[in-house]
């Protein structure tokens, strides 16, 4: 396997162009704008900047990295000559089925086809496919260059061949793979996101204020961030549509998501990413400041 594609160039697009880049393996970096693919370049640019600041990098192999990502805003000029596509567009199903009905009209009939969703059904979005043996998920986590796992998905179809295939090239790009099967949430947001909507119901429900559900489990549970501020990374739009997948896949009302988080996006409150969430995130400093809505008069 030599060349790779990426579809998407935001926060994991562009994570995972730099993990395959940094590790000698051609990329093709695939956006709709000009502007998206510039603004995912500089972002890699940056964290590649960060490396070389921890003395983990050199300014030559920063280079080499860079020059492995070639961009395109031609979704069928990119993919062209891809080995594997890694598609890491927005969690959105429609989105996700277009993209591959697409993929099997524009690469090579050998392609892989792997989607770095975090809920969506790898089993539907290979039906829309000629291949669904070669279509895979690939979940990596955020931020993409640090974290390990790489949560493998194999929908009802995918062939154990392609699912060996792509639990080495993982290796090779020093992550641990994992496997799971296709099921809602998969392992990794099955178990996360219930816990993230029972901290939000806690706050909606009056049991404790921001700092203190997330105080108690970071020292109390020892997780590096608590679930609100983790929700606010993750991006509160992203935890609903994942608790809507659980919801209408399992039909369980425990994963109902929290009114309170449903009126937040819908006021447009999605966490770091418009910078309000359950924090403020505009104040320009590393200091945690509970949004004002939150602040206890």
């Amino acid at each position: 396997m030599k060349n790779i594609a990426v579809i998407g160039s935001g926060t994991m697009g562009n994570g995972i162009a730099h993990v395959f880049a940094q590790n000698g393996f051609p990329v093709a970096l695939v956006d709709v704008s000009e502007e998206a693919l510039q603004k995912g370049v500089a972002t890699i640019t940056k964290n590649l900047d960060r490396i070389i600041a921890k003395g983990n990098l050199t300014e030559e192999q920063k280079e080499q990295t860079l020059a492995h990502i070639k961009t395109y805003t031609s979704l069928e000029e990119g993919v062209r000559d891809a080995d594997l596509v890694v598609e890491a567009a927005t969690e959105n199903v429609d989105m996700k089925l277009k993209i591959f009905k697409d993929l099997a009209a524009f690469t090579k009939p050998e392609a892989i086809l792997a989607s770095n969703t975090s809920s969506i059904s790898i089993t539907r979005i290979a039906s829309v496919t000629d291949r669904p043996d070669k279509v895979i998920g690939m979940h990596f986590m955020n931020p993409v260059p640090v974290m390990k796992l790489v949560e493998i998905i194999r929908g009802y179809s995918t062939s154990d061949a392609v699912t060996t295939e792509i639990m080495e090239i993982s290796k090779q790009l020093g992550k641990t793979p994992t496997e799971c099967n296709d099921y809602p949430g998969f392992v990794a947001n099955r178990i996360l996101m219930p816990m993230i909507n029972e901290a939000i119901y806690s706050l909606y429900e009056g049991v404790a204020g921001v700092e203190e559900i997330d105080t108690i489990m970071k020292l109390g549970m020892a997780h590096p961030m608590g679930p609100l501020q983790l929700a606010d990374f993750i991006g509160l739009d992203v935890c609903l549509s994942i608790l809507h997948v659980l919801h209408d896949g399992f039909g369980n009302p425990k994963y109902a998501p929290c009114p309170l988080l449903v009126n937040m996006v819908q006021a447009g409150h999605k966490g770091v990413k418009s910078g309000q969430g359950f924090y403020s995130w505009t104040h320009g400093t590393k200091d945690l400041v509970v949004a004002d809505r939150f602040k206890k008069s």
